[in-house]
């Protein structure tokens, strides 16, 4: 029986960042041990032509030092309506252990409520969640 649930890391990688126009860079993830990783950032009030861009940088050591975009790593919008929704970077098979996401927003006023990542194709199993997870359940036949 396959399980998404107990086949991936989840890890609150960002607190929210208020509305503004600043840089919000998500804290370094360890990749080792997983495949893939997606990158999510859960965005609420969204000012319209604000221009947002998700990048993923990578790095071969667990340093802010030296992180470099991952090429075609990044997805960019410009804001027309787009309050309380989502956009995502999917890495799968990353070329360095270490990475984070950098989310830039420009022009206009953007609010983070959070940056999510989700591992998956863990080499080991079951996937142990970490600290950032309170409270999950699983339901079989429901």
């Amino acid at each position: 029986m396959a399980n998404f649930s107990r086949d991936i890391l989840f890890t609150k990688v960002s607190n929210g960042a208020t509305a503004g126009t600043t840089e919000v860079d998500s804290s370094i993830l360890d990749t080792s041990g997983y495949q893939g990783v997606i990158f999510i950032v859960d965005l609420g009030t969204v000012t319209d032509a604000s221009v947002m861009t998700l990048t993923i940088q990578q790095n071969t050591a667990n340093s802010t030092s030296g992180m470099a975009a991952i090429t075609g790593g990044s997805c960019t919008f410009t804001a027309s309506t787009s309050s309380n929704t989502i956009m995502y970077v999917d890495v799968y098979e990353p070329l360095q252990r270490y990475l984070r996401a950098a989310f830039t927003r420009t022009t206009q006023n953007a609010v983070v409520n959070t940056i999510i990542a989700l591992q998956y194709k863990a080499m080991k199993k079951p996937t142990v969640q970490g600290s950032t997870v309170l409270a999950s359940a699983f339901v079989v036949g429901a």
